[in-house]
């Protein structure tokens, strides 16, 4: 039989794993050595399709799977037990959060000690090997416990499916003694998924699409607006159909950016409530009917529960789910069928479009700096607005960089990072790491916060040990900013570091990287130049000092308004 491989040493666990990421598109895998998983990891690194990249802590490695998924579709890490998985735990919730398929594989207890009344290193001291699996039943929609090797190869492709399937992480423990071990059931390489696609209930369907129709060419300035479950659904070219056909202007939710195409005629901006793009709010709050595709409404992208959103005007579009206004409900009707359904059905009407462009006053220019006068972050964005091409991705670190990132107008084809769900800081150093790492036909321009960056540093070390070529802008404004404008505290002030300082003792001569300092814009215009030419192959950190007070409005707004939502009095009981 063609592919068949007899019984050999090679048919292992710890080969069929390696085999198996390779085979649905995992070619680095993000690791921490601990004496729980080291078997393990030579066998991963046996396999010639596959490159294991050394982290220098767990939550980073768990970061860079992230950041990897959201390049290459899906991502993984490799720690070892419990002392390992709780630190990696924190990460893990975060691609949770934003549906990405992260295989999280962790060397486990030896076999013989399950059952056992035995105390292990690694746990708390009881003789219960259960705690790590415990936590993470909560982050990951399925765990593998693999402690023999009869069931192995169900338990790992059933979690591995199950993954890709969901789009959302999964847990496999692997017995620190089972990875060398041949078994019949590895006899040969694994035979690729089959993963049977969801196909929509067709009358489901065809009364959604046929309610949605009715009610959005009865509508007089309809619009549509883009959420962060484009992603999940693969829904964008869908979503681009409709688009196309209805005329309607498009916008994107804070959490969206990246999923809508920002160079479509239509597009007008950001709706973020109080915070949106200029002349965008407006057109969308002032519509008779609004679609929104694949939205999370919380209380960041509501800013504060403010959004002047009407239910009985909109239509919700989830992955599997149409509501129509305070009316009918469609279940098991899929957003890309729906999405490419309807466009066949609406009639065109580009009346919101005309609005906007009735009304809409381009952007001012910030205002012309003077020579030596301290850098804006208006004029930094500026010319960072100048520089992103299709080639191109940015990942922007929870924080100032949400607001400020979210004005850039992306190129096609511009990737677009963020995790706005979660919100952890620091999220963006392993991210960038890992996006880098599997996006490497584009260039990774990174904005770190000060705050951000001195929770997750280290792993600088391992981009410039990968040869990643990634700008990172550190801007440097002494505090937690976003912090600051929700709740403000000595709490908020941190320690200043020499960042550039740091940088260069971790590049140590080996690799390459280039490190600069930018106050003035003459600074920033002049460190562009060497980034984008003669360091283009490094790694450049460049520290741009802006005022502490120096925010967008957007966050000024934004936190004030999310303030006053955490800060509402108990209701009376």
């Amino acid at each position: 039989m063609e592919g068949f491989r007899p019984a050999s040493s090679t048919g292992t666990l710890g080969r069929h794993l390696a085999r198996r990421l390779v085979e649905i598109g995992v070619h680095d895998v993000f690791s921490v050595p601990g004496d729980f998983n080291l078997t393990l990891l030579d066998h991963l690194l046996a396999e010639p399709g596959l490159n294991l990249i050394g982290c220098c802590n767990e939550l980073n490695a768990g970061y860079a799977a992230d950041g990897y998924a959201r390049a290459r579709g899906v991502g993984a890490c490799v720690v070892t037990f419990t002392v390992g998985g709780l630190s990696v735990l924190n990460a893990i919730a975060g691609a949770c959060s934003e549906n990405l398929p992260v295989i999280c594989i962790v060397g486990g207890p030896n076999s013989n000690d399950y059952g056992t009344n035995r105390i292990l290193h690694h746990t708390i001291g009881l003789p219960d090997f259960s705690q790590e699996l415990r936590c993470f039943q909560t982050v990951t929609c399925h765990q593998a416990v693999v402690n023999n090797l009869e069931d192995a190869h169900e338990l790992i492709d059933t979690a591995i499916s199950t993954a890709l399937k969901e789009s959302k992480p999964v847990y496999i423990s692997i017995g620190c003694n089972l990875s060398a071990i041949p078994h019949p059931t590895f006899a040969r390489d694994p035979v690729p998924f089959f993963l049977a696609p969801k196909v929509s209930n067709q009358l489901g369907l065809e009364a959604a699409v046929e309610a949605t129709a009715a009610f959005l060419n009865k509508a007089v300035k309809p619009v549509i607006i883009g959420g962060p479950k484009l992603r999940v659904t693969k829904s964008r070219q869908a979503f681009v159909e409709l688009a196309d056909a209805s005329g309607y202007p498009i916008a994107v939710m804070p959490s969206g950016k990246g999923l809508v195409p920002e160079h479509h005629p239509h597009f007008i901006g950001t709706y973020w409530g109080a915070v949106s793009s200029s002349f965008c709010g407006e057109i969308v709050e002032s519509a008779d009917a609004y679609v929104f595709v694949g939205p999370i409404f919380n209380d960041y992208s509501s800013v504060g529960y403010s959004l002047l959103i009407k239910k009985e005007k909109a239509i919700i579009v989830e992955p599997n789910r149409v509501t129509i206004g305070d009316g009918p409900s469609f279940g098991w009707v899929f957003m890309a069928d729906f999405l490419s359904a309807l466009a066949k059905k609406l009639k065109k009407n580009s009346t919101a479009v005309e609005n906007y462009h009735r009304i809409f006053v381009p952007h001012g220019i910030p205002l012309k700096s003077e020579r030596d006068e301290p850098l804006r972050v208006n004029v930094l964005f500026k010319h960072i607005q100048e520089i992103i091409t299709g080639d191109s991705a940015i990942i922007a670190e929870t924080g100032d960089s949400w607001f400020n990132c979210q004005k850039l107008r992306l190129p096609e084809n511009c990737g677009y990072e963020f995790q706005m769900q979660y919100g952890s800081i620091g999220w963006s150093v392993g991210a960038t790491l890992g996006y880098a790492q599997g996006a490497k036909d584009k260039r990774v321009i990174a904005f770190i916060g000060d705050g951000s960056f001195q929770v997750t540093a280290q792993d600088i070390s391992t981009m410039i040990r990968c040869g990643q070529n990634t700008i990172i802008f550190l801007v440097n404004n002494g505090g937690y900013t976003i912090e600051v404008e929700i709740h403000d505290g000595p709490y908020n002030v941190i320690k200043n570091w020499n960042y550039t300082g740091l940088v260069d003792a971790i590049h140590n001569g080996e690799g390459k990287c280039w490190t600069t300092k930018v106050r003035t814009e003459e600074d920033l215009t002049e460190a562009i130049v060497k980034a984008t030419g003669e360091h283009k192959d490094s790694l450049c950190f460049i520290e741009v000092f802006v005022h502490k007070d120096d925010t967008s409005k957007e966050l000024l707004e934004w936190g004030s308004r999310v303030s006053a939502a955490n800060s509402r009095p108990p209701n009376p009981q």
